[in-house]
């Protein structure tokens, strides 16, 4: 979740976390030509600061949504000579650099979630505070809304959602409260949902944890933007594309996101040297080094600067090795 709002393009926002992913970037990009993806663009926050920071620096940005990629061409039009940005969810990697003619990365930039210009943008429906159509998606040229998802589906797949993404533990009551209201008029608002999982949720609980449809948000605009899955795809790709040397951060937020990213650090940082010999086959080392140890939340002064870093939590690797 980066800094992406309603403000104008040219407006300067920090970022979350802006110095320690420049910091943990610079090694790999700082000493001549190279080149990082921005998985996640948005307004460009990031991107900008990399590109001022680096004169040799070229960056390919992706972003789902159309709208976002306007905003940051905009932002980062005085590099146009040293960016390509491309309308790509962040699992379409691949594929996005080939279009432009690159093989592989010195730096990949992962800033998760949805974004602060997708919710205070009211009629893209993210947000419980603010009262809009049922939406949710990132890209709005293409998948399912959140209104088809809360109005079409079976109650039993409703729960699963709510607990699985949302890990929502009254996920039935809130699915049945759902069913009943949809057989009178579908559900077509954010506000009105929002008031019903507060209705269904009981009152003890309610008082405390935020907002009482916070976890119900979630699960629903995971589901409709298939972020879980599409995470899962980008990861293992995403480090095959890090060149040797290269360096690879990912901002999430929320414990999902989390262990996906942890998961494939993990796979690739394991030394498989058979057990009992006396030193580590080289060809079986790890291929990854971690440069953060677990996961790094933001600063409580950076928190009280920014909300919306209180749940990010940051991992980092570097490429050591690659597989024969």
């Amino acid at each position: 979740m980066d800094e992406r709002d309603v403000t104008p393009a040219s407006a300067v926002h920090v970022p979350v976390l802006l110095d320690r992913v420049l910091a943990l970037l610079a090694p790999a990009i700082g000493v001549g030509p190279a080149v990082v993806v921005d998985a996640t663009l948005g307004l460009g926050g990031h991107a900008q600061a990399l590109l001022a920071a680096h004169p040799q620096l070229t960056l390919i940005g992706l972003d789902r949504d159309p709208a976002a990629l306007a905003r940051s061409r905009e932002r980062l039009a005085r590099f146009a000579g040293r960016t390509h940005l491309v309308h790509a969810r962040y699992d379409q990697m691949p594929s996005a650099l080939t279009s432009v003619g690159v093989e592989g990365a010195d730096g990949i930039l992962f800033d998760l979630g949805v974004s602060s210009m997708q919710l205070d943008v009211a009629d893209r429906g993210f947000a419980y505070a603010q009262d809009a159509p049922l939406d949710m998606r990132m890209d709005t040229s293409t998948g399912i809304t959140a209104y088809e998802v809360v109005n079409e589906y079976s109650i039993s797949d409703l729960a699963r959602i709510l607990r699985e993404y949302g890990e929502e533990r009254f996920a039935l009551r809130i699915a049945q409260a759902i069913d009943r209201a949809r057989r009178h008029a579908p559900l077509t608002s954010t506000a009105a949902l929002a008031e019903l999982v507060r209705t269904s949720i009981p009152a003890a609980t309610r008082r405390h944890g935020g907002h009482p449809a916070k976890r119900t948000f979630q699960a629903l605009r995971i589901e409709v933007n298939g972020e879980l899955d599409s995470l899962r795809t980008a990861m293992p790709a995403a480090l095959d594309a890090l060149r040797l040397g290269g360096r690879i951060v990912v901002l999430s937020y929320q414990s999902l996101e989390d262990k996906i990213v942890k998961a494939a650090f993990a796979a690739l940082a394991v030394d498989r040297t058979p057990p009992g010999l006396p030193v580590s086959l080289a060809e079986a080392g790890p291929e990854l080094k971690l440069l953060s140890r677990g996961s790094e939340p933001a600063s409580e002064e950076e928190i009280a600067q920014n909300p919306r870093a209180a749940s990010v939590r940051l991992r980092a690797a570097e490429r050591i090795r690659r597989a024969a």
